[in-house]
């Protein structure tokens, strides 16, 4: 076991024993606020929902047009759970019908520089995957 902890930096076992010591005194993931926000973040359409949201605000049905494999009923959970978490914030104008509008927050502009890092980490990463992959399903 000693041998596997010299492969990844002091503070990064830190956090690995971290989390083990949370899911060995804590039976309800609820309790464990990493893993909560950690569920947000790392579902299939945050980062996609943020992203479209990155430049400018946008209506429901540009957000939708930007992420067109979403259903309008799971933007509108999504959406509603970014709003919820504060990374979104949503505007209703009184025109008639009434418009609405959804931007980022402070909070939700902060998750960028971890994400820029996680798709660099990925970029470098997809040509080991990728053959880590086809090793696994038995490609030659």
């Amino acid at each position: 076991m000693e041998e596997a902890d010299t492969m990844l930096a002091p503070h990064h076992l830190q956090l690995a024993r971290m989390f083990a010591e949370r899911s060995r005194t804590t039976a309800e993931d609820s309790a464990c606020p990493v893993r909560d926000v950690l569920d947000r973040v790392g579902d299939k359409w945050t980062m996609l929902v943020l992203i479209a949201l990155a430049e400018h605000p946008r209506r429901f049905s540009d957000v939708n047009r930007a992420v067109p494999d979403i259903s309008k009923r799971m933007l509108s959970q999504t959406l509603r759970a970014l709003q919820r978490d504060g990374m979104v914030l949503r505007t209703v104008f009184p025109t008639n019908p009434p418009s609405v509008e959804y931007e980022l927050t402070e909070l939700g502009r902060t998750i960028f520089e971890p994400l820029t890092m996680l798709v660099r980490w990925v970029e470098q990463s997809q040509d080991a995957i990728g053959i880590a992959r086809d090793q696994y399903d038995g490609s030659p």
